[in-house]
């Protein structure tokens, strides 16, 4: 299914930022620290990207306090119409009973903030790679995403923010995926299915966040889910656990992707919780047989997809993990069983309408920013299918001593 979807947006093309606007896009293509001395245990070429860390314990999530307040609207910087095209071909009918809207990004900056486990406490989380919004940072609010930044998502009618773990190659570089995938989908309201899955059906709202996947406070994934795969001419696809399983099926000139997605339930009162995870919940079967949300979550949000493709060279990805999967003080897990992601939305408030009202709710399958009808998102230059830079050195944390490591170029 993921495949057929890959074909479908290739087909229908997508595009991104200026040549003027790359160096904003490409905000961590700077030169950085190389993080050293080598760690033992690991193998011989294995650098550990915690070497040195003065936060120690301190990059373990915290919990906070609840959100229920939903912001007023911001429009956008320009009037949206200027930054939507037509098309000539309508998006075709869903062929599953849910409507989807899809469209592709490229990586954005890598930082150690997370506005959301740690909001205004830059460099206390573990290394991050951004996706849309191109300011977001430790600061970062519903109301500063909607009124700074960049999007490396089409245009910025979508300046939400987008987050997961920096994959790293074992030898002191970010590997850099060459380009993200997400697509949201939900059950129409009106449907049968709606009803007897939930109370209703409704559309995302406004400064909603949360983070999904694995649970760095429980060592459990109790919200959304994720597995890797690979994607290419000698791939063999899977749903694999780990990051080494999906490598070992994934030889140079081919695709690794990393893929986790949201839950789709949501208790309608909260816009974020104390672990940024319980205003959501995952459906189930149970014991009655058919797919519910749980009484305490009785509504269906648009839930969505997340899949970062990272180029396999000729190093092969067997020593790649998640910088999540080696925390100071604790052993390192097994590569990419602490994935996780984290969503702050910051949608253009009459776009998000368009396609909630013209693909979800119209059950159509809207590729590659298609809004439904004969309208798309702008895109603003050629879309890159290939990142032009694929590995970065780690960056040193913020007010980190660089004497162990060396100043390096980008390559």
């Amino acid at each position: 299914m993921y495949r057929r979807l890959l074909i479908a947006l290739s087909l229908l093309g997508c595009a991104s930022p200026a040549p003027a606007q790359r160096s904003q896009l490409r905000a961590d293509d700077t030169a950085y620290e190389l993080r050293g001395p080598e760690a033992a245990g690991y193998g011989k070429d294995h650098v550990s990207h915690n070497v040195g860390s003065l936060h120690g314990d301190q990059v373990r999530p915290q919990l906070s306090g609840e959100v229920v307040e939903v912001p007023p609207s911001i429009p956008s910087p320009v009037k949206p119409a200027t930054l939507i095209q037509p098309i000539d071909t309508p998006p075709t009918a869903a062929t599953e009973s849910i409507g989807a809207f899809r469209f592709l990004c490229e990586p954005g900056q890598v930082s150690y903030d997370d506005p959301i486990v740690y909001p205004n406490q830059p460099g206390r989380s573990h290394l991050h790679q951004f996706f849309g919004n191109t300011g977001a940072n430790a600061s970062s609010t519903y109301r500063s995403l909607r009124t700074s930044g960049d999007s490396t998502c089409v245009n910025i009618l979508n300046r939400s923010a987008y987050w997961m773990p920096a994959m790293l190659d074992g030898r002191g570089h970010v590997v850099r995926p060459d380009y993200v995938s997400i697509y949201y989908k939900r059950l129409p309201s009106n449907s049968a299915e709606c009803h007897r899955q939930a109370k209703d059906c409704v559309a995302l709202p406004r400064g909603l966040r949360f983070i999904f996947g694995y649970d760095m406070l429980t060592g459990t994934t109790p919200t959304g889910g994720s597995y890797f795969d690979c994607d290419g001419p000698t791939a063999k696809s899977g749903h694999y656990k780990t990051i080494t399983e999906a490598a070992a099926n994934c030889p140079a000139g081919n695709r690794l992707g990393a893929i986790v997605y949201a839950p789709g339930c949501w208790d309608g009162v909260r816009l974020d919780s104390p672990n940024h995870r319980d205003h959501m919940a995952n459906p189930s079967y149970g014991s009655w047989g058919y797919l519910r949300c749980p009484s305490t979550h009785p509504l269906v949000v648009p839930t969505f997809t997340l899949a970062s493709w990272y180029s396999v060279d000729a190093q092969r990805a067997d020593s790649w993990y998640l910088s999540s999967d080696e925390m100071p003080g604790t052993e390192r897990m097994p590569a990419g069983s602490t994935f996780h992601a984290d969503w702050f939305g910051a949608w253009d408030d009459e776009v998000m309408a368009m396609w909630t009202a013209d693909c979800i709710e119209a059950l159509k399958s809207c590729n590659s920013g298609v809004l439904g009808g004969l309208r798309m998102m702008k895109p603003a230059t050629p879309f890159v299918w290939k990142t032009p830079r694929r590995l970065v050195p780690i960056p040193p944390r913020p007010g980190q001593a660089t004497g162990a490591g060396k100043a390096v170029a980008t390559r």
